[in-house]
């Protein structure tokens, strides 16, 4: 693994078009290549963004089906790592889906997967009313995969909120790349997407990558946008100069500069183990 490796986050306005979805990413992976990047981020549901809440449902396929296909053989032909957040595969029946983040090497091969584990239930102040979990299933298990970019942890979008899981996959699983797909909704993305994503890079003290879903996608839902890439110190080091458009951001990952910051400040070292606070609780 090189000290630097050049990275890119997208940023789309997926609609309910699986053809034309695939037509942006394609277009997006080609001037990834032409920045000399070797891993490219896709936002969460790249693939397809329903006009109205579950029709994701009638898309959803098995992760070994025709529309992850497409995506191996865009990642082996252009020979570029894709880190796919927000696919929808299919459940355990045919009324749920998976809200699953795939990983694929530069040779086409699926190299890790997750499926979300916290469920956008959430009556958003001044929006509209979601219920994830009405055809989602939750994930359960916390995932991180090597990578020449890296130890990738890997989520999806609501999960930014709970900084238990990115924790985890700091200290318990290694992380040093944290990947954030996501569809923020505008109330909540102006509110809180920034200053949770560089909080999320300062306590884990690791380079997050969050590529977002932007603009209008039907006359039911919009989405915030403001694809970034920040370094383990909180900084913001790429990102696109507008919120809504089109397009990526580059940035150089510079392993040194993880290993500078966790060396001066080791709060691995400094931070109490789970059973002091199963201590703490028990006495209260």
């Amino acid at each position: 693994m090189t000290n630097t490796v050049r990275v890119v986050t997208a940023q789309m306005t997926s609609v309910n078009d699986l053809t034309a979805n695939f037509a942006t990413c394609s277009r997006l992976v080609k001037e990834a290549v032409t920045a000399g990047a070797k891993l490219l981020c896709f936002p969460e549901n790249f693939s397809y963004v329903g006009s109205k809440s579950g029709d994701s449902l009638t898309i959803s396929e098995p992760i070994d089906g025709p529309i992850m296909d497409k995506y191996r053989s865009l990642a082996r032909d252009s020979s570029i790592w894709l880190s796919l957040g927000g696919f929808q595969e299919k459940g355990s029946d045919d009324s749920r889906l998976r809200n699953t983040h795939v990983i694929i090497d530069d040779a086409g091969n699926i190299r890790s997967k997750y499926s979300k584990m916290h469920l956008f239930d959430v009556d958003v102040p001044g929006g509209a009313v979601y219920k994830e979990s009405s055809f989602t299933e939750a994930g359960e298990e916390i995932v991180a995969v090597d990578s020449p970019f890296g130890r990738l942890g890997l989520t999806v979008c609501y999960d930014l909120r709970f900084p238990e899981i990115y924790q985890q996959l700091r200290f318990n699983r290694g992380a040093e790349v944290l990947l954030v797909p996501s569809a923020f909704t505008k109330p909540t993305g102006e509110a809180h997407w920034e200053i949770l994503l560089r909080a999320r890079a300062i306590e884990t003290q690791c380079y997050v990558i969050a590529a977002a879903q932007a603009g209008n996608h039907s006359d039911e839902r919009e989405s915030y946008g403001d694809s970034m890439i920040i370094d383990p110190w909180g900084k913001v080091i790429g990102r696109l100069p507008d919120r809504l458009s089109t397009g990526i951001a580059v940035a150089d990952i510079d392993f040194s500069v993880i290993d500078s910051i966790r060396k001066k400040m080791p709060i691995d070292q400094h931070r109490k183990p789970s059973e002091f606070w199963r201590s703490v609780e028990a006495a209260l």
